[in-house]
């Protein structure tokens, strides 16, 4: 008995020892975990909690309303409209978060000071990240892509599906998602293919040296018109443009819509084929002719 006795004065010294401790301009643990101050930080803790709460559903539901401006307006673009929604959505929780510091007591003067200071190292330390932000700043503004454009940036091709302010999102030709950074996009050569509503195709087709020349152009040209996606203006242009090894070959241009370039170019390729087999209009393998300076004579082989 004596020894709990012992062991539960020595605690409760030692638990009174703490409540005395000073904490803080001469209060001690005691008087913070006074009733007052316990329901005081009970109602900052839920007003910060409220505060959250209703900033948070704000930022989204703002951020959300600009985004739809554009699926609602066909003249907003997509890309900007998203953007801005994006930074409202971000500069409402900043704000919002703020508000929770205050509910503390905390001075928001001096947080916003250390943000900005520590923003300047940080900035400094992220240089190449913040390149990344600049270049999606013009990016967004200059509109030299959007989303759901068709593309080449470098060595990648695809359909854009997002861009934010670090990233450019290209969904590529086997459906992978490419996340390219956005200086690489802008410190490159971008081939926008969505831009312009019509695309020139261009094949070129070898006959044989003994081929009848009007008659293989009349085919490829019969061929290739009478196909609904080929346009006449501006007009077509097939005529012979080189005479080579061991064909004559035909270099035909001719416009399309974009949506349907590809499908169309590779439709036209196999018909062309068909058409001068059916006319029996030869086309030529490349033959090499090998001479045998022993034996005196000749193999042709084709290559």
């Amino acid at each position: 008995m004596e020894t709990i006795d012992t062991l539960t004065a020595e605690a409760t010294g030692w638990l009174t020892t703490l409540l005395d401790t000073e904490i803080y301009n001469g209060q001690s643990l005691s008087d913070y975990l006074s009733l007052d101050v316990l329901l005081s930080l009970g109602g900052s803790i839920l007003g910060a909690v409220i505060i959250f709460v209703i900033g948070y559903a704000v930022a989204g539901l703002l951020g959300r309303r600009v985004r739809g401006l554009a699926e609602h307006h066909a003249r907003f673009d997509d890309t900007l409209f998203n953007f801005l929604g994006n930074i409202l959505r971000y500069v409402v929780l900043a704000f919002t978060c703020l508000f929770v510091l205050n509910t503390f007591g905390i001075q928001t003067t001096s947080v916003v000071a250390i943000i900005g200071a520590a923003s300047l190292a940080i900035g400094l330390a992220l240089q190449g990240t913040l390149s990344n932000v600049a270049a999606g700043v013009m990016i967004i503004f200059f509109r030299p892509l959007k989303i759901g454009d068709f593309v080449q940036i470098d060595d990648v091709i695809g359909t854009v599906k997002d861009i934010t302010l670090n990233y450019t999102e290209v969904a590529n030709l086997g459906n992978v998602k490419v996340v390219v950074p956005n200086a690489d996009v802008w410190g490159n050569t971008i081939y926008n293919y969505s831009v312009y509503d019509t695309r020139r195709a261009e094949w070129e087709f070898g006959v044989g040296y003994g081929a009848n020349l009007a008659k293989a152009e009349q085919v490829i040209r019969e061929t290739i018109m009478s196909d609904e996606r080929s346009r006449t203006e501006p007009e077509p242009f097939i005529q012979v443009n080189n005479l080579g090894s061991s064909s004559v070959d035909f270099l035909v241009r001719v416009w399309v819509k974009s949506d349907v370039y590809f499908q169309y170019q590779a439709d036209m390729k196999r018909k062309v084929k068909e058409a001068l087999d059916a006319a029996d209009i030869n086309i030529p393998f490349p033959t090499r002719t090998i001479v045998h300076e022993n034996a005196g004579d000749a193999e042709v082989g084709v290559d």
